[in-house]
Parts: structure tokens; sequence; C-alpha cells
């Protein structure tokens, strides 16, 4: 009996000095993830690359005055570091694309083709536009194919964007590199002393985080990174630490986050204040002074800063506010920095008018002319309870009516919400008016845990009742998991048709 009490105590003992010791290996795993899951480059970058600046794309005009634009998908290597190329997909070149501009009122015709080996698609992020037009996973391009969409430009100037949009593959096809700019301007716009030097005094920020893995982008997410794939490198334009040259007093930013996953608060390196003239879908009311602006995913804003003659002063992005505890945030890039441009004032620099006082009418529709409220709950890879199905119609609206989206994360991790061919007004964050940066035209609205958001917004058509535009998630991991629904718009009394099958183009 003795004998078998020790044996027995010596199992337990060795059991136990096992559990201690796989719990202290545990632990001390767990504290090495947690201390250099971080990432900064704040103060170690040596800008030493000159910022490029995506060229306007070249156009043609036809006899009825259609502007006629060309893009072309391709695959190809770009040299982000001297003698290491990169696999990279681009629209006209191996890596993001040219600068599409036109003017309200214009009709526009884009000669799409790809040239690929898979399907893609081109989403016009920000315009109002056929749902048939749209470039949404139901208008698939095939690989060798091409599509001509065509539309009138009908709304306010703004910085919107393009990038692919087919259903479980977005994230890839855009950290791949396709993606552009697409300028609006209008006469409201034009009349205001804005910089507005296409490169000059106003400067395309596309704003990305890479890994590099050889020849290739990393694309594996951290093990508690449950917003998606997070870069420890910044591409602006393309660049690696850029900077840019600039010989005027006044310099006008469109910011745009064309990240897949993070998020972003950007500011200037010696805290400097700026003026936010614009957001996602066109300029405010009057500029808002910040000293810093967070951005999710696709979001863009229009900033001006002033620059003093002769300095330097970088674009930094700080410690970000994700609605989570230190443990969240830490995996989920809360916690990082990145030193992003660097603006190098010219000795003389040319006088800038001054801000005007007041911008423009941002025309947004009001909530006292709402006539349904819809609720959407963010639960992750689901809204409302449901991943996306192609076939499946979540909601129907009427044309020319305005409604009140009430949009709540009800997910311990962040989420945003994009809603296509709209512009929205946020009524409300969590219950309060909002912060002057989210007072102007939206797209889209960033959402913490257990934030919710009251969205007013105006369907003015055109009616299509079997062509469904989107709703979703912007962190393209979530939407390619099924976070995304489609609605149709109809003419009054109408009711949504069968969705027509879309094979590719």
């Amino acid at each position: 009996m003795a004998l078998r009490w020790s044996r027995t105590r010596r199992i337990l003992l060795a059991l136990t000095g096992f559990l201690v010791a796989a719990a202290l290996v545990l632990g001390a795993g767990t504290v090495w993830l947690f201390t250099t899951a971080d990432v900064s480059t704040v103060g170690r970058v040596r800008f030493e690359n000159e910022l490029r600046i995506p060229p306007l794309a070249d156009s043609r005009v036809e006899a009825d005055g259609t502007r006629v634009f060309e893009l072309d998908m391709r695959s190809g290597t770009t040299e982000f570091r001297p003698g290491q190329a990169t696999e990279t997909w681009g629209f006209n070149g191996s890596y993001l694309g040219p600068t599409l501009r036109a003017a309200r009122g214009e009709r526009v015709r884009v000669q799409v083709r790809n040239s690929l080996d898979e399907a893609s698609s081109v989403h016009w992020h920000g315009m109002h536009l056929p749902a048939a037009m749209d470039g949404g996973p139901h208008q698939m391009v095939a690989a060798g194919a091409s599509w001509e969409p065509r539309w009138q430009v009908d709304q306010p100037a703004a910085t919107l964007w393009y990038h692919p949009h087919p259903h479980g593959a977005t994230e890839s096809h855009v950290r791949k590199g396709l993606a552009g700019m697409f300028i609006l301007d209008d006469d409201a716009a034009s009349a205001l002393p804005l910089p507005h030097d296409y490169g000059v005094d106003d400067l395309p920020v596309i704003v990305q985080d890479v890994k590099f893995d050889g020849a290739r982008f990393d694309t594996g997410r951290g093990m508690f990174a449950d917003i998606g794939a997070l870069g420890d490198r910044i591409l602006v334009n393309g660049t690696l630490a850029p900077f840019r040259e600039v010989g005027d007093e006044l310099v006008r930013l469109r910011l745009l986050n064309a990240s897949t996953a993070r998020v972003y608060t950007f500011g200037f390196s010696d805290d400097r204040a700026f003026d936010l003239i614009g957001t996602d879908n066109g300029l405010l009311e009057r500029p808002a002074a910040l000293t810093g602006l967070r951005l999710s995913p696709s979001e863009r804003a229009e900033v001006v800063v002033r620059v003093r003659a002769g300095e330097r002063v970088t674009l930094r992005s700080t410690k970000t506010d994700l609605g989570l505890d230190f443990f969240g945030s830490r995996f989920s890039g809360g916690d990082d920095g990145f030193d992003v441009l660097e603006l190098r004032a010219a000795a003389t620099l040319r006088p800038s008018p001054a801000l005007p006082a007041a911008l423009v009418d941002p025309e947004l529709p009001q909530e006292s002319r709402s006539v349904l409220r819809r609720d959407f709950d963010l639960t992750f890879a689901q809204i409302n309870g449901r991943a996306m199905a192609m076939d499946r119609i979540d909601a129907t609206v009427t044309r020319g009516s305005t409604e009140t989206w009430t949009v709540t994360n009800s997910d311990g991790m962040p989420h945003n919400f994009h809603v296509h061919d709209v512009r929205f007004a946020i009524a409300r964050l969590n219950g309060s008016a909002p912060p002057p940066e989210l007072r102007g035209p939206k797209d889209t609205v960033f959402l913490g845990p257990g934030d919710s958001v009251d969205l007013v917004l105006r369907f003015d058509g055109p009616a299509d009742p079997s062509a469904p535009y989107m709703f979703h998630c912007h962190l393209l991991w979530h939407e390619d998991l099924g976070m995304m629904g489609q609605f149709v718009v109809v003419e009054p009394g109408g009711q949504a048709g069968q969705i027509a099958p879309h094979a590719g183009h």
C-alpha cells in the first residue's frame, strides 16, 4: 500500500510539475506575443523616396459629350524596395491605377478590360449610379473579358475611389494593388479658394499597410487579429518611406484609407492643427479644425495643412481608439504608430489664399423627411444574423424616399459600415450629436464594439427591382466571410424582382 501511494504521489507531483511548466510557458508565450504585437515606425523612417503621384487618367470626349476612360486590370511586378520585385496587380500598370476625374453633369463611360487570369470587378466606391453599373459582385468581369459601365455624374464634388468587389475575394484583390482615386468636380467647389493644383498643392494620399514575404505580400493574420491582416510598413501611392516637396503655404491632402483592415488616426508629428474640409462624399459646410482624425478602411478625408518655409513635418498615424480593452487593442493594431509621409517645404513659399469660413451646402438628406426606420445588427461575418446570399434581397426601398438606418455593433470587435450608391448623414452616434468629423457627407462609418449610429439616407434611384446594391463591413476579411447584404430600389408601389443571373462579362 505504501509503495502504491509513493508511486501515485510521484505521478501527481510530475503531473503538477508539467502543468505548472506548461502554464509558465503559455504565460511567457502570451506575454511575448503581447509585448511584440505592436508595430511602430515613428521616428525610424528615413524618407528617401519621392512620393509618386498617380497620373490623371487619359480620356477622350465623344461627339455626344461622353467622357471615356480605359482601365486594364493587369498582373505584374513592382519594385517597392531596391532590387526586390514584388508580385502585384494594377490598373494600366503593375500597381494601383490612374486618378479618374470628371465633373458633375458629365456622362461617363469606362472601358474595363480584365487581363488577369481570374474574374474580378470594378466598383465605383461612393458613386451614385445605376445598380447594374455599380461594379459589385453581380457585375463580374471574366478573365480576358471586357465591361463598359456608363452613367451620368449627378452628385457634388468629392474624393471617391475604385476597387474590385468579387464576393469572397475582395480582400486579396485589393491587397494586391487594384485601387485608384476618382475625383469629382463641380462649380460650387471649383469657385472656392482652395488648393486645387493636382500633384502640386492638392495631393492624393492613398495609404496602405503591407508586409513583405519575399516576392509577395504577406496576407497572414495574427493569432488574435480578428479584424484582418495587418501590415508592418506603409505605402503611400505605392511608395515606401515617401517625401514630397511642396511650394505653397497651404497643402490639401486627399486622404484615402485603402488598407483592407487597419484603422488609422492621422495627425502631424508636431501636433499642429489642420482643417478638415471634406469627408467621404463631399465638402463640409465649413472647415473644422482638428489635430487628429480616425479613418477606417475605405473612409476618405480632405484636409488642408499650413506649412512654414524650409520646414519638414511628418504626417503620422498614432495610437487609435478601437473601443477595445488593452489586450484586444494591441492585437488589432490600436497601439501601432506609423510615420506616413514627410512634407518638405521650399525655402520660399507661394502665398495661399486664406481658407473660406464657409464652404458649400453639403446637400445632406434630412431626418425630418424620413419615412421608415430599419435596424442593422453587426456581428462577426453576419448582418442581422445572416451571412450574405447572392440570390437574396435583404431590403427593398422606394425611389425618392428618405430612411433612417440604425446600425449597431453588437460584436466584441470593430467593424465599419458602407452603403453603396448613397451619401448618408450621421444623425447620432451613441445617442448624441456626431463630432465635427462625422457631420459631412459620408458613405462609410466606423463602429467600435457597442457603438450605434443613426444614418439618414435618401434613395434617388434609378429604380431597378432586379439589380441590387450592397451594404457591408469594409474590413474586407469580414466582408469576404459574408458580412454583407443587398437592397434594391423600386418605383413607388413596386416590389423587388428576381435577381438577374450575372455570369460575368
